[in-house]
């Protein structure tokens, strides 16, 4: 592989993990760039490389939001452990489901969700401290369940969807959000890799490179996070999910 190819994944890595950190959607900027570089390799090639380099960076975020955000362990233990199970269900009924059922439901999610954020101002700004109770508990598996699931027969917009899901029904702020999110976003790509490793569907080199790469800009991402606070995460929030709405849109309507 060309130099300046490598140098451009690189990049490409970097701002994928520093936007991932702060708010999700790494995956749209990191997943494009490697399809046009690597066109002659299997989409399943693409992915599993893309889900090599993700993780590391997830890991860094998760573990840097841990140590400046308290949050309850047993709460990500249930987030973490129903996102995985899900996960591996969803890779089950992946060829169930045809996407041209999913791509519309997920597009009407994805503009409720922006309507919602934007017109409450207050969404996700003010983080209400609670004892974690079987109820949390119960809410927080559910999402987990229902958003593991989704990730592994669809994919984009996961972590917009946890960020959404615990703001509306845990009651955080989006700080909180996004550092409950990377829990649930480590544990869907470690059940990814456990079926696209096995398989041979990882460039090993290449995605270590990108995941060095995304970790960098992980780092930056979460201190950006950590310094401008739920605010700030509101507003990428909103660009993230609007680009996610102009890209299905635009695979439906135009592509």
């Amino acid at each position: 592989m060309e130099f300046d190819i490598i140098l451009s994944l690189v990049f490409f890595a970097f701002c994928a993990g520093a936007i991932d950190a702060a708010v999700g959607g790494g995956g749209l900027i990191q997943i494009p760039a490697l399809m046009g570089a690597l066109p002659h390799y299997p989409t399943a090639t693409v992915f599993g490389t893309n889900k090599l380099a993700s993780i590391c960076g997830t890991a860094s975020a998760a573990f840097s939001y841990l140590k400046q955000v308290k949050i309850q362990w047993k709460l990500l233990a249930v987030i973490g452990i129903t996102a995985f199970i899900s996960s591996f269900g969803g890779a089950a009924c992946v060829s169930l489901i045809p996407q041209e059922i999913l791509r519309p439901f997920v597009l009407f999610m994805l503009i409720v969700i922006a309507i919602y954020t934007f017109f409450k101002k207050q969404f996700g700004q003010v983080h209400f401290q609670q004892e974690i109770t079987r109820k949390m508990l119960l809410i927080a598996g559910v999402g987990g369940l229902l958003i593991g699931f989704y990730d592994r027969i669809f994919g984009p917009g996961t972590g917009s969807f946890f960020i959404f899901y615990f703001i509306r029904y845990l009651k955080v702020d989006f700080l909180h959000a996004s550092a409950l999110s990377k829990i649930g976003n480590f544990m869907t790509n470690f059940a990814a890799l456990s079926f696209f490793i096995p398989t041979g569907h990882v460039l090993f080199q290449l995605g270590l490179l990108m995941a060095v790469a995304n970790v960098c800009g992980s780092l930056v991402g979460v201190k950006m996070a950590l310094k401008y606070g739920s605010g700030f995460i509101r507003i990428l929030f909103l660009i993230l999910v609007s680009i996610l709405i102009c890209r299905l849109a635009y695979q439906m309507f135009v592509a």
